[in-house]
């Protein structure tokens, strides 16, 4: 049976072999944080894969009953692993399901390297992450720029203890965990260098804006009126707004408190992404426009 740190390294070497832009390409940095942190540390011991099997249900894997089907899966560099459905109404003690209101996940490997390279925070800055999860963002977060300087906002206590468990094993002390609302940032320690969600919005909350410098950056799913969400990166102007690019397409789970679909923008047609700029206000919805 192959090792952790094994396929810890072939997942590297599928990711650094990804074609076009992101990703591990001109990021050394990245590539030697992740090959540092052990996913299978921040990863439960029994989560539901994210395709459906031959029955039609999501199957559960076991770390237990299926060591290295496990451990592979954790490794996979497009998987998300499914931590929580139905916001915890669906047990994984009751086995496959067919359930598929996602409300938790693991992400994949090679999207949190992209999300994480798209912010590129560097050591000393002050960073917010939204949505803890299971640590596994906040560890590699917290060995780039010092534990100290993460702030880290989940909204479920049970999750928040645990990555707060998951974090103290892997770094020694956990960076700052702290229950609320993600939509409202974390006033204390503002203002931030930098913003990254890990969880899907319809309209980026002003307390975002609000809280990040001049020229910080802004890096979190967004949904559109094409069908798949989108990343983002907003460049800050300190005074409540933001400006910047469609950088791929992407599929996130929501914020609980954008769940219900909104339709700000009229539709566009299918974009080419890297054609679209991105404005954001203070005061009102996003608004998409075609780049000079």
């Amino acid at each position: 049976m192959a090792t952790a740190v094994t396929y810890r390294r072939q997942c590297a070497e599928a990711i650094s072999a990804y074609s076009g832009t992101g990703y591990f390409h001109g990021r050394p940095w990245l590539r030697v944080l992740f090959e540092d942190v052990p996913r299978e540390l921040f990863t439960p011991d029994r989560v539901w894969w994210h395709r459906r099997d031959e029955t039609g249900r999501y199957p559960v894997l076991d770390r237990h009953r299926q060591p290295d089907e496990w451990l592979k899966a954790v490794y996979t560099p497009d998987a998300a692993l499914i931590t929580q459905i139905a916001d915890g109404a669906v047990r994984i003690e009751d086995g496959p399901t067919e359930a598929s209101d996602f409300t938790a996940s693991i992400s994949c490997p090679a999207v949190v390297v992209d999300m994480l390279g798209c912010l590129s925070p560097r050591p000393g800055q002050r960073i917010l992450e939204i949505g803890t999860g299971t640590g596994y963002s906040t560890a590699l977060m917290a060995r780039r720029i010092g534990p100290s300087n993460v702030v880290s906002v989940e909204n479920q206590p049970t999750l928040a203890e645990r990555a707060e468990r998951n974090l103290k094993r892997d770094l020694g002390r956990a960076p700052l965990i702290v229950t609320a609302d993600g939509e409202e940032g974390y006033l204390p320690r503002a203002p931030y260098d930098g913003v990254l969600s890990t969880a899907c919005v319809y309209q980026v909350p002003p307390a975002w804006l609000q809280q990040t410098k001049a020229g910080g950056v802004i890096v979190t799913p967004l949904a559109t009126p094409w069908g798949p969400d989108s990343l983002v990166r907003l460049v800050c102007d300190g005074q409540g707004g933001a400006d910047g690019e469609l950088v791929k397409p992407i599929y996130f789970m929501k914020v609980r408190g954008q769940r219900e679909r909104l339709k700000p923008w009229k539709e566009l047609g299918w974009p080419l992404w890297s054609s679209y700029r991105i404005s954001v206000a203070a005061d009102g919805p996003a608004s998409i426009r075609t780049a000079p």
